[in-house]
């Protein structure tokens, strides 16, 4: 019997599935940190320089980055938390 209802495999499958998956998106969480130094610093040079429109253009650059990181860091945590809940079933 299948855990997942939308897409009928079994769980090895599912498990090495899921284990690419969450290797790709600790890639991606690198990724998005490296992205997020360089604008911090680039808005830090514009922020010397004071021009208004670049500088607001900068900090949107890193709310932007800090949003994809937020989102990149909850599917890692709830992944980890989905299989905490999994080795604690097991362990009963």
């Amino acid at each position: 019997m299948s855990e997942n209802p939308v897409i009928p495999m079994d769980k090895k499958t599912w498990n090495r599935w899921s284990f690419y998956i969450n290797v790709v998106i600790f890639i991606i969480v690198a990724v998005i940190i490296y992205l997020l130094i360089l604008d911090a610093f680039n808005a830090g040079t514009v922020f010397a320089q004071n021009d208004a429109t670049l500088l607001t253009n900068a900090w949107i650059a890193v709310v932007r980055d800090v949003a994809f990181l937020a989102v990149g860091l909850v599917i890692l945590f709830v992944q980890m938390f989905n299989y905490y809940r999994q080795l604690s079933r097991r362990s009963w």
